[in-house]
């Protein structure tokens, strides 16, 4: 499941905990070379110690913000000569009842969940173009296949990053560029933290502590759909714990 991931440059973003940093830990391991991005340097900085990775690994970075990205992705190719591989980690999940108006977590939503995506999809898209090869990796949700009560602004971002996907997919084409979406249910990371509606965050909090599964069980998945022979596209992998029905 390891193979053609030695030597490839692997760019992060949201990797400063959960998702994003267990992945880090296992492409290190199998010999990737990752560029990791996040809004907090400190969290970032004490994972590249754990990891043995010298300061040109780590990148602060917005997602929200275009050129931000576009510096973070520029950044991994100064410093590592390529980029074989764009991970768009970078989420929140403020679920809350529309009738709760939180029209501030909305935006933030939309600007993290899915322009997060596009930008980091605009940033590193020139360069697979030019080198006739990389790989996408967007991350959706369950919530992007099915809604739920309190869902509707999280579950249309993750929605839209499939469709983003999807048309990205047809449209690369002639690049030889692969793109995989990865959906996972609940799994054991700070992204309960991200919902702040009274009542909501309290029952999602139980939800994950009864349910979610370890965090390595997305990496495997990364790892998975990198390990592919370049012929071979995995284009999306929904996953759950067994015990989660929704």
């Amino acid at each position: 499941m390891t193979e053609n991931i030695k030597d490839k440059v692997v760019v992060i973003t949201g990797a400063s905990s959960g998702l994003g940093a267990e992945t880090a830990r296992h492409l290190v391991r199998e010999g990737a070379k990752v560029v990791l991005g996040a809004r907090r340097l400190d969290r970032l900085e004490a994972l590249a110690k754990e990891l043995s990775l010298g300061e040109e690994a780590i990148f602060k970075v917005d997602v929200t913000d275009r050129e931000q990205v576009k510096a973070f992705v520029d950044h991994a190719v100064k410093t590592q000569g390529k980029i074989d591989v764009m991970i768009n980690n970078a989420g929140i999940m403020p679920l809350a009842p529309l009738e709760m108006m939180r029209f501030d977590e909305w935006d933030q939503c939309i600007d993290v969940n899915i322009k997060g995506v596009l930008w980091g999809i605009a940033a590193a898209l020139p360069f697979f173009k030019e080198q006739k090869s990389g790989q996408f990796i967007n991350v959706s949700s369950v919530a992007g296949h099915t809604i739920g009560a309190g869902g509707a602004i999280y579950s249309a971002t993750k929605y839209s990053v499939r469709v983003i996907s999807e048309a990205l997919r047809k449209e690369v084409k002639p690049y030889n560029i692969r793109t995989t979406i990865l959906s996972p249910g609940a799994v054991d990371t700070e992204l309960p933290g991200s919902v702040g509606a009274p009542g909501v965050s309290e029952a999602v909090a139980g939800f994950y502590h009864q349910t979610a599964i370890p965090a390595d069980s997305f990496a495997r998945c990364v790892l998975f759909a990198m390990s592919q022979p370049e012929n071979v596209d995995i284009n999306e992998i929904l996953f759950r714990p067994t015990a989660q029905e929704l």
